[in-house]
């Protein structure tokens, strides 16, 4: 059976979107260039793309539900039904995956008794295998609201759903202070991430990524210590010092783990 139109929102809540909607379309000299943008703010609205979503950004831009729908069910960005508060991301390309990726997207599945793209039953936690992030420098990558965790492990990684769950705070390895998934969808809107002191916190690339223009501008980085298969290094790194990639340091370390400091003490993949 064909399905009944959409219903509408609330009028209070039509009333903040579409002045939220007049303001992002504002931006475009095209109307129709801010269906992205709008999509995230629907998002932001009920945790994913709803029917009533679709409708609503057909009316403000003068399109077909057919066309916004095409659009929301291309990119996987929007979620198509509902989930959690926290999007865990395992990154399982190749790197990642060499580096231990798989081995952490197996053992969250059975952690927290869901499949790929699964929802705890607390409503905490979305699980979802995703493509590369260009994180590669700190494999294995597992982001949490797009937001990175640097250098895990399975154990690392669990901890981290744990503290999701419990509703302890969680830092990310670089980039701005953790949110919900429905803040972070409506920063990817366009709007100002108004908590304070997270715009500042953003920082930018991890020193691995910097490597390549530190070297094209003449500098030369500090050495790394990594010890021939099965000997100890001659020089320990310093106490408290952090490595420079996930490669200075076996899959067993991670930078985001306090018990297991990271740093170079074996050859890659050791």
């Amino acid at each position: 059976m064909p399905q009944l139109p959409a219903p509408d929102y609330p009028a209070d809540v039509r009333a903040r979107l579409e002045a939220d909607a007049k303001e992002i379309i504002a931006r475009y000299p095209d109307s129709r260039s801010a269906l992205l943008p709008l999509l995230h703010l629907v998002q932001a609205e009920e945790g994913y793309v709803t029917r009533t979503g679709v409708r609503f950004c057909a009316e403000m831009l003068e399109l077909t539900t057919a066309e916004v729908t095409a659009v929301s069910t291309f990119y996987s960005m929007y979620r198509r039904k509902p989930s959690g508060d926290y999007q865990v991301g395992v990154c399982t390309n190749t790197l990642c995956a060499v580096m231990g990726g798989d081995a952490i997207f197996e053992e969250l599945k059975e952690h927290l008794g869901v499949g790929n793209n699964e929802t705890t039953e607390d409503g905490k936690v979305t699980l979802e295998h995703i493509e590369c992030n260009a994180a590669c420098d700190f494999a294995p990558v597992v982001m949490i609201n797009w937001e990175f965790f640097d250098n895990q492990t399975p154990e690392t990684a669990k901890r981290l759903v744990d503290d999701l769950r419990a509703g302890r705070q969680v830092e990310p390895t670089r980039g701005a202070p953790l949110c919900t998934y429905k803040e972070t969808a409506r920063i990817l809107a366009g709007f100002p991430d108004e908590r304070p002191g997270a715009v500042a916190a953003t920082g930018g690339a991890g020193p691995a990524s910097l490597i390549g223009l530190r070297l094209a501008k003449g500098e030369r980085p500090a050495p790394r210590v990594v010890a021939p298969r099965g000997e100890v290094p001659h020089e320990a790194p310093q106490p408290g010092s952090a490595h420079l990639s996930s490669h200075d340091a076996p899959q067993q370390t991670s930078d985001s783990d306090p018990a297991h400091p990271a740093g170079p003490a074996a050859e890659e993949g050791e």
